[in-house]
């Protein structure tokens, strides 16, 4: 094990991920709790605006039909193993999104979601795994890491100028050129960041409140409150007092049509929006008021 504070003899409490630098850790950048530290986090405030300027793009490619431009912003995910994070077998070099991830989103959004999309209630780049196979906590913590790069690396340079251990006894920071999202050109840019070495490799540091073991907007976490929630109402018996008799949800799981998985999910959503219920927006104020902002270990100014 070589923790960060160990690596670099850092005793005081710290504010960000305090990862083995050798490995990948599982841990993942999660989009609804970076969305969630917005108001006292100026970091946070920087992040969010590149994943809802990146996804804008997107859908609005998704609106106009722009296959072109829609897959060229999708398949630029080479895996940002600078964080540590995620969960590849040995080391930090893992599969990452590439063209094969952004493939299966672009065909999703195009086919499952796009009624959505020009209905408006899908909007955010937390909802991607609630309907779309394959993408769980693992590359939605890859995306978005990408997208919010800049942002990151802006909070590692607070955090070396707050540390002097990062560039003391022989440790050093040195420029990469790495990819990361532009929010004012709204494209992928190439850039020089100055980020600290450990391993020989560059390091991104992380925002502890950033991360999670699971998504808060997870599609199990979903299904298992609203998907069946809704299905409850749907198959409940009224009675003279008032109150309804609901199915138990592990009943319900037996149902066919309303088993585990993203197409229940997708249909179930469909079916209430129908009868005017917006089970995505039901499901992130659940979410949110669910929530507990963690202790950071220090404030960031």
């Amino acid at each position: 094990m070589a923790p960060i504070t160990s690596a670099y003899g850092i005793s005081d409490p710290v504010p960000f991920l305090d990862v083995d630098i050798t490995v990948d850790n599982k841990w993942f950048l999660d989009p609804r709790a970076i969305r969630l530290h917005q108001r006292a986090d100026p970091f946070a405030v920087k992040a969010n605006e590149c994943t809802e300027t990146f996804f804008e793009e997107v859908l609005d490619c998704v609106t106009r039909g722009d296959v072109r431009r829609g897959l060229w912003l999708l398949q630029q995910f080479p895996e940002p193993w600078e964080t540590r994070l995620g969960l590849a077998k040995s080391g930090f070099s893992g599969h990452g999104g590439a063209n094969e991830v952004g493939s299966w989103i672009w065909q999703s959004l195009n086919e499952d979601l796009k009624a959505f999309i020009v209905l408006g209630l899908f909007k955010e780049i937390e909802e991607l795994p609630l309907f779309i196979e394959g993408i769980d906590k693992d590359i939605t913590s890859d995306i978005t890491t990408r997208i919010i790069f800049d942002a990151l690396a802006e909070f590692t340079s607070y955090m070396v100028d707050q540390y002097p251990e990062f560039t003391s006894g022989g440790h050093r920071v040195d420029t990469f050129e790495c990819q990361a999202w532009d929010s004012s050109t709204r494209g992928w840019v190439v850039k020089a960041f100055e980020l600290p070495v450990a391993a020989g490799k560059p390091l991104l540091l992380v925002p502890k409140g950033w991360v999670r073991q699971n998504l808060l907007m997870s599609a199990s976490r979903y299904y298992e409150t609203k998907v069946l929630g809704y299905a409850q109402l749907e198959r409940a018996i009224p009675l003279s007092t008032g109150k309804l008799i609901k199915t138990p949800k592990d009943q319900l799981k037996t149902v066919p049509g309303l088993g585990r998985g993203r197409s229940t999910n997708l249909k179930v959503t469909r079916r209430a929006h129908e009868n005017n219920n917006d089970l995505i927006a039901e499901f992130k104020q659940f979410v949110d008021m669910k929530w507990t902002p963690p202790h950071d270990g220090r404030r960031i100014a």
